[in-house]
């Protein structure tokens, strides 16, 4: 699989080499579905706390007599059928919303959206991408320049002044390989790596 290989005007001036096995797989939705699913789930917190009727703070009286009212039987307010009461299977805390997933579909999974993105020209290299100074209007004059507007850029280490001048861009975002999750992959309209990046990807996904 060739990907291009883009200079400072965004211009593809040549193409660099990459594995097949990585970057020209077939597209598997279902199995893309459940990594990005999966990925999403495992960071979720848990930290919804909902009342059951025992823990709900009403009176226990009962609020009308059984029989001769014409209304329904009631017991006590703090019913599940009542406006207020308690839920019958409460959010915990402690809840685990986690999905198990086997590392061998993980990584068949970012092999997956990596090959669509480079078969649909989403995906690119560059030589280098770096800042003088954490300056946000360096770092989008830089973009704008190449023509990019939503971009997910892996280098293969994360420069100070490339980070501070990225992370106020809300569709801009600069990760290691290692960070580099399907959720990302699939959000950002273009993907940019840089060559060094490119061989940890290979590395790493090989």
């Amino acid at each position: 699989m060739e990907l291009k290989l883009l200079n400072h005007d965004g211009e593809s001036t040549t193409t660099v080499e990459a594995p097949d096995t990585i970057f020209a797989r077939e597209f598997n939705e279902p199995l893309v579905h459940q990594v990005v699913v999966a990925y999403q789930a495992n960071a979720r917190s848990g930290n919804r706390k909902q009342k059951a009727r025992s823990e709900v703070k009403a009176s226990t009286r009962k609020p009308w007599r059984q029989k001769g009212t014409g209304r329904a039987r009631a017991g006590m307010a703090s019913s599940p059928i009542w406006r207020g009461g308690g839920r019958v299977f409460p959010n915990t805390p402690d809840e685990n919303y986690s999905q198990k997933l086997n590392r061998k579909m993980y990584r068949a999974g970012l092999c997956s959206i990596l090959s669509q993105r480079a078969r649909d020209g989403r995906l690119a290299v560059v030589d280098e991408f770096t800042v003088e100074a954490p300056k946000t209007r360096l770092v989008a004059a830089k973009l704008k320049g190449m023509g990019l507007d939503s971009v997910l850029l892996i280098t293969d280490q994360l420069d100070d002044n490339l980070y501070l001048a990225a992370r106020n861009l809300a569709n801009v975002a600069v990760v290691e390989p290692r960070h580099a999750d399907p959720v990302s992959l699939v959000r950002f309209e273009r993907v940019l790596i840089t060559r060094p990046a490119l061989a940890k990807v290979q590395e790493m996904l090989g």
